[in-house]
Parts: structure tokens; C-alpha cells; sequence
């Protein structure tokens, strides 16, 4: 269950309403605005009795009943189909009935309050629905076919788009997460209610994720920093976007966050904005630019982190801290505006930026200029018409909020074609992994623009270069590309791309082909999803070769030897369990890079682990099996003991066994059986006693042992700069956990690292020891 249910008996009764809506509308910046205004996401950020001014993670937010979630609704002013949307309550009423948060609220306070996040996005009533409706499938019995019966294929959709994959078994974490991903956003292809959605319900669970246990939290927090918070973005939901990386960063650097929530608290911001608020309306009263809304506000704490943490900046040095937002009611007032903003203030050299005539890609339109107040304090400026910033605010919800609706569907259309484009790119690559790293590569927050000769514009993430330029104009481009000139002057490449740049294709012969190592240099996936489909078709032979020399040396530095005329039919037994059809596609798709030998491995390790098994198995004698029958004798973790049935069971640390030694059992007088190494200096010292002989018993490792044990190695090297790193480099390497880790230096210029590390079974921890051995400088690997 995502949010850790737990179930209760009796159910707890839901709290008793209230005669009002205890929560007050406030802006990003927590400002206090007329209780009519309820339509922003931050409406359920605090309870009204929270401190002015307190920020997002200081506080948990009140709970939601279905009464208040009703006000609220008919505060809305808009026609919502109550009907509808009661059914939907009074079905997860009774799904989640006697089932409890982490937190403690009965569990249906949960879709509560992310139907209210949905309703002050300004959705429909389908989106309500569903959002009352999100879990059930996941984690009730209720099927999609009986949401289908009760509400209609529309809210069923919506239901399906947002419940993750938990039936099917998958071979690691990282796999599940990028299927359920992208389940996901095929689903928000199709109708982007699905992302506001589950951008409603994550944020929810971070307000709420204080209860988590402290791993979850930071994977959660990861997570929403990577995926969610840029897909807010990308949907131009800014509100959503920074709470979601406030709350994330609270989790991931509680420290950062409260340094950084320090130096906002000792600085008088809010009075200085007030002030030059003041003088601004005043100013634009005076020139005739009469029914200006101007709004202020302090930027994000994670803006200020990223400025100040990340890009090493000292909290001086960052000039958009503090910001005026003017809202006027045409575009020739906004370009007035910002010449009176510069009559007025004092501009700073580079800080102007026109987002109206050339947006940003999530569809927001701005003049943005950074201005030195009377008081020497920089800050920024904002000028935007009403309907700008109503898509600032609530991006593509903004077509519900608005009456446009689904009619509104061919903006909508152009506005995620970037999803379509994605997937895409992913359904041409056999391997699910790329998914995450390239939403995340093209979800970064920000973006480059440049031109081509002719003056179009093409947008890229920061950090694109030349190579994603010629292929974002298209894939011919950059197949024939040979060179490139940045502003009338040829660069390498690989230039990285700015902002305003004037870059000029060079172009080869006609059947120029790209070259494979820019699939390790170019940053979008659009340009590694054109430059695979070329070899895919042109090269097909030689990626075949390239793939089999790649993961037969890959398969031998894993220990894993295999005689060549043997591999074909190895690596053909297990296409199927890789979604191949045989062993050249599997050679095929790793040569041209739509699969990775790390996602092949796991699966090529076990048939290789059963295929050793079984030539063990074929090797002994009658004498030598044991005599345990295993189908009625229960295991403990990982082990079998004769005579006993789930008997508690502690590794003795004298000798530490692992999976694949010899072991035997030692009947303690007060914990259960203890399991040492058969030669095991105390285990052989013990048996000798005639008082211990008999407390010995046989045991053997169970064949379904897939637990990780903690092992002890000592590394003798010679001492020199970046030996640690390297050392945990090749631990990373073969993705190898360690739990403790001491280094120190000895006499001869030698160095001893002491590693506690988790390991499946000696086999692999041979494996493991192989591979420190050939790090630089190393003498010696030993087991502790």
C-alpha cells in the first residue's frame, strides 16, 4: 500500500465538520487573499491558524473531510455534477472503511484532500471523481470494471491512468519504476487530467510525509525532485512545481533548507516589497495604467538552494530573491509598463528577458527585468497580462479552470507533444531503463533557445549541443552533420548551446551516417533515439558483432566463462525473459544502444547460477544429498536445519557463513540455532566436547535464498590520491551495498580499507573480490 495503511477496529469516525472551510487561499508566498479566491493549490496548505508567513513543510496541513471538500466545491461558484462525485466519496468510503495512514487519519482523508487539491486546480467533475476514486483499484478489491459500471469509461481512464503496476513481477525496482512510468504517461498522452492527478496526490503525500520511515522519505523526496516537480513544471503548474521541490528538499537536506529558511526569516522582505509595491501602483496610476494588480513574492527555497548550494553563490549574489508581479490588462500596457519600471529603477546589464515574444516551452509568457531599489536592494520585475497569468499559475489546468475544457484540445495537443515525442523515442528502445534517465534529461527546468540561419527558433534543455540542435531540425540533419558555426564561427560539435546563438549544420555527403560516440555526448533523447534508429536500420550486422564482443567481455569480467561456440545458445535461452525473439536481436539492440548490458545481466546471471546448479547436482553422489525433505521443512532466513521447522536461526560472527560454504548448526540454550562454517575453528574445537557433540545438527542453505548477508573484506594497496574512490567506484560498479568502511594508512606507503558489504553468496563474493584485485595499486583482497 503506497501510503503504509494500516487497518483500525473500529473505523475511526471522521472529524466533525466545521461550519466553515478552516482553510485559507494563499499565494506561493503564504500572503493572506479574500476568502472568494479559493482556486490555488495552496489553499490546502495550512490550516488558517498557522503563523503568517510559515513555509509549506513547517507545518501539517489540516485534515479534509467531505464536508469541507462540499463548501468548498460550492464556494468554487462553477456546476459540478454533486451526484456524481458523491457516489465516488461514498464508494472509497466504504473501499478504504476500517484502514488507516501512517499519520493516523482514516485512510479516506487521503483522497479527500487530493479532491480538493484537484478541485482548486479548477477541474472537472470527472477529475474529482477520480481523484476520490485514485487508490481503490490499487489497494481495495474494486476493480476498474465496476468504476467502469458505476461512473462511466471517462473516470474509470483517469482511475487506470493512475494506478501504479503491482500484480506484475519485476526483476529490479528500477525496472517497475520506469514501467509504471510510463504506463503513467501514456496514460497522460491520452488525456493530461491523469498527471494533475497523481501531481495532486504526490503532493498530498509529501505534505503528509513526515510519517514515512526516514528511507522512504528521501526515495519519495528523490523521486518527486526528478520526475514530478520537472513534469509540473513542464505543465507549467509553477505553484505545485515549488512546493514539491520545497518539500522534497526538506526531506533530502533538512540542514540546507533551514539555513536558507534562516537568512529569508532575518531579512525584512516582505516590508520592502510592500514598499516598492506601493510606489509602483502609485507610478502607474500617474501614467494613466489604471487597474493593475500587483502581486509580490520571495523565490522558492530550493531556487535559492540550487543558486546557492549548487551553483556555489553567495545569498548576495542572487537578484531575482525578491519580486514585484505587475498583472495589466493588455500586452501595449506591459511594454509601457516596463519602460516606466526602467525610468523609475536603475536596470541591471543582462537581467531582461522577454518570455512574451518568445515563451518558454511549458507555454509561460513574461517580461522579466531585474531593477536596484532606492534601498540597494536588487529585485526582480514582472509584467504579464491577466491571461498570462492565469497559465503561470495553473498551466494546462488552466483549460478546465477556464471553461476550454477537452474543447481546447488542440492547444492541449501541442502543449504535450513533448510526451508523445517521448514515448515515441522509448518505443523504438527494447530497453525500459533509458525511460527515467530520458525524462529526466528533457524535464530539465532550464532551457536553452538558438536559431538557425533563417531566424527559427529551437528550444533545448540546458546543456544541449550542437549535435541535439541538427537533430532537433531534423533527423537527416543531423545524419549528415560533419561541422558546425556558432555565430559565423566553426566550433567543435559537442559546443554546448546558449541562449541566442546563431548555429549553422555543416553538412556531409548524402549518406553520412552519425558516429556511435555521440550517443555517449548528445543530452535529449530525441537526438539518441534518431541516432539508434540509424543504426538499427543502416548497421545491423556490425551492431551484432559490436554487442556480442561487448557482453561476452562484460559476461567474463562477472566471472561468467563461457566457450564461444557455446554463447549463442547461452544468451538465446534467455531471450524470451529480454523480450527477444533470439540472440542476434539481443547482440543487435545492445550494439546500437536501445539496450544496456546492465539490464541484461541480472537475468543472464540466474540462468547461469541454474545451469551450474545443475551440473552440481548431475556431480554428486546418492551418499552426499541431504536428508532433509525441503518441501515439508520451512527455511529461516535462507536456511534449512534438520529436525526443526522455522526455528530461529542467528550467523555466528567468529566465522560469518554465507550462502554456498558448508554450514552446521549449534543448539544454544537461549536463542534458537546458531549457524557457523563447517571449518569453523570453534564449530570444530565444540564437537570434540562430548557436553557439546550433541547440540550440533546438520543445516543447509535453502536453493530460494536471495538475501543479502554482510561480509568482511580487508584491501592492501599501495597509497595514493583517489584509492578510496576508485575502490568504491568498482563496488558502485557492480552495484554492490556497503554498510561500513574504515581506511588508514600503514608503514611502506601502504593503505588497509576494512569494507562491510552485502553479498548474495560466496560465489559472489569471489566475484566481488575479483574485481577489487584489479583496481590500481591494489596488493591484496582478503575476507574478514
Amino acid at each position: 500500500m503506497p501510503e503504509g495503511k494500516k487497518p483500525v477496529a473500529p473505523s475511526p469516525a471522521a472529524p466533525a465538520a466545521a461550519k466553515e472551510d478552516s482553510y485559507s487561499a494563499k499565494t506561493h508566498l503564504h500572503q493572506p487573499v479574500p476568502v472568494t479566491e479559493m482556486a490555488t493549490v495552496a489553499a490546502t496548505a495550512l490550516p488558517a491558524n498557522a503563523p503568517e508567513g510559515t513555509l509549506p513543510s513547517e507545518v501539517r496541513p489540516e485534515i479534509v473531510t467531505w464536508e469541507k471538500l462540499v463548501e468548498a466545491i460550492k464556494a468554487s461558484g462553477k456546476a459540478y455534477n454533486m451526484a456524481m462525485i458523491e457516489r465516488a466519496y461514498d464508494l472509497a468510503n466504504d473501499a478504504h472503511k476500517g484502514v488507516c495512514r501512517r499519520s493516523g487519519e482514516p485512510y479516506i482523508c487521503h483522497p479527500l484532500a487530493v479532491a480538493r487539491l484537484v478541485l482548486d486546480l479548477g477541474m472537472d467533475s470527472e477529475s474529482i471523481a477520480a481523484a476520490l476514486l485514485h487508490d481503490v483499484v490499487e489497494d481495495t478489491p474494486t476493480t476498474l470494471t465496476d468504476l467502469t459500471a458505476a461512473f462511466g469509461e471517462e473516470v474509470a481512464a483517469l482511475v487506470d491512468g493512475v494506478t501504479k503496476l503491482t500484480k506484475i513481477q519485476f526483476s529490479n525496482i528500477e525496472e517497475l519504476q520506469a514501467e509504471n512510468l510510463r504506463k503513467m504517461l501514456l496514460a497522460m498522452s491520452r488525456d493530461v487530467r491523469v498527471m494533475i492527478i497523481k501531481l495532486c496526490d504526490r503532493l498530498h503525500n509529501m505534505r503528509t510525509g513526515d510519517a514515512w520511515p526516514e528511507q522512504k522519505r528521501r526515495d519519495k523526496a528523490r523521486e518527486t525532485m526528478e520526475v514530478y516537480a520537472p513534469i509540473a513544471n513542464r505543465l507549467g503548474i509553477l505553484n505545485v512545481k515549488e512546493e514539491l521541490e520545497d518539500r522534497s528538499l526538506h526531506y533530502l537536506d533538512p540542514v540546507g533548507y533551514e539555513e536558507i529558511n534562516k537568512m529569508l526569516s532575518e531579512r525584512a522582505g516582505d516590508e520592502f516589497l510592500a514598499s516598492v509595491s506601493g510606489v509602483i501602483k502609485s507610478r502607474l496610476e500617474e501614467s494613466g495604467i489604471e487597474g493593475a494588480t500587483i502581486k509580490r513574492r520571495v523565490k522558492s527555497i530550493y531556487g535559492i538552494y540550487r543558486k546557492t548550494i549548487m551553483q556555489n553563490k553567495s545569498f548576495d549574489e542572487i537578484y531575482d530573491i525578491y519580486a514585484v508581479r505587475i498583472i495589466l490588462d493588455t500586452l501595449a500596457e506591459c511594454y509601457s509598463t516596463l519602460g516606466l519600471i526602467h525610468d523609475m529603477y536603475h536596470p541591471l546589464p543582462n537581467r531582461f528577458k522577454d518570455y512574451i515574444s518568445t515563451p518558454k516551452p511549458n507555454g509561460y509568457q513574461s517580461l522579466h527585468t531585474t531593477v536596484i531599489g532606492h534601498e540597494g536592494i536588487p529585485f526582480e520585475v514582472q509584467i504579464r497580462t491577466r491571461t498570462m497569468d492565469e497559465q503561470a499559475e495553473y498551466g494546462v489546468a488552466a483549460h478546465w479552470k477556464y471553461k476550454e475544457g477537452l474543447e481546447g484540445h488542440d492547444k492541449l495537443d501541442e502543449r504535450l507533444a513533448w510526451v508523445s515525442q517521448l514515448l515515441e523515442n522509448q518505443r523504438v528502445s527494447e530497453d525500459s531503463g533509458n525511460l527515467l534517465h530520458d525524462l529526466k534529461s528533457d524535464l530539465l527546468p532550464e532551457e536553452v533557445f538558438a536559431f538557425t540561419p533563417k531566424g527559427d527558433v529551437i528550444n533545448l534543455p540546458a546543456g544541449a549541443n550542437c549535435i541535439d540542435f541538427a537533430y532537433a531540425i531534423h533527423s537527416a540533419v543531423g545524419n549528415r552533420m560533419v561541422g558546425c558555426k556558432v555565430n559565423n564561427r566553426i566550433v567543435p560539435i559537442d559546443h554546448v548551446v546558449a541562449t541566442g546563438e546563431i548555429i549553422e549544420v555543416i553538412l556531409g555527403p548524402a549518406d553520412k551516417g552519425p558516429s556511435r560516440d555521440w550517443l555517449k555526448i548528445v543530452r535529449t533523447s530525441e537526438a539518441k533515439s534518431k541516432i539508434r534508429n540509424w543504426f538499427k536500420k543502416m548497421r545491423r550486422e556490425e551492431n551484432i558483432q559490436q554487442g556480442r564482443d561487448a557482453l561476452a567481455k562484460e559476461l567474463r569480467r562477472e566471472m561468467i566463462f563461457i566457450p564461444d561456440d557455446q554463447l549463442d545458445e547461452f544468451v538465446g535461452s534467455c531471450s524470451r525473459r529480454l523480450r527477444q525473439n533470439n540472440a542476434e536481436e539481443i547482440y543487435a539492440a545492445i550494439g546500437y544502444g536501445g539496450m544496456t548490458i546492465a539490464n541484461c545481466l541480472p537475468k543472464l546471471k540466474e540462468e547461469w547460477q541454474k545451469l551450474k546448479a545443475a551440473e552440481a547436482a548431475e556431480n554428486k553422489s546418492v551418499e552426499d544429498l541431504p536428508k532433509v525433505d525441503l518441501s515439508r521443512v520451512h527455511a529461516t532466513d535462507g536456511v534449512v536445519v534438520e529436525g526443526f521447522d522455522n526455528t530461529p536461526i542467528k550467523f555466528a560472527k567468529c566465522c560469518s557463513p554465507l550462502p554456498g560454504d558448508p554450514i552446521v548448526g549449534f543448539i544454544t540454550r537461549g536463542f534458537g540455532v546458531s549457524i557457523h562454517k563447517q571449518s569453523c575453528a570453534n564449530a570444530v574445537s565444540s564437537m570434540k566436547d562430548p557436553s557439546n557433540a550433541p547440540r550440533w545438527v546438520k543445516a543447509y542453505w535453502a536453493d530460494s535464498v536471495k538475501d543479502s548477508y554482510k561480509a568482511g573484506l580487508e584491501i592492501i594497496a599501495l597509497n595514493r590520491n583517489e584509492l578510496l574512490a576508485d575502490v568504491l567506484a568498482a563496488l558502485a560498479d557492480i552495484r554492490v551495498p556497503i554498510y561500513a568502511m574504515n581506511a588508514r594508512q600503514v608503514e611502506n606507503n601502504c593503505a588497509v580499507i576494512s569494507l562491510t558489504i552485502g553479498i548474495n553468496n560466496t560465489e559472489h563474493l569471489n566475484r566481488v573480490v575479483a574485481r577489487l584485485s584489479k583496481v590500481k595499486d591494489v596488493l591484496k583482497v582478503t575476507r574478514s
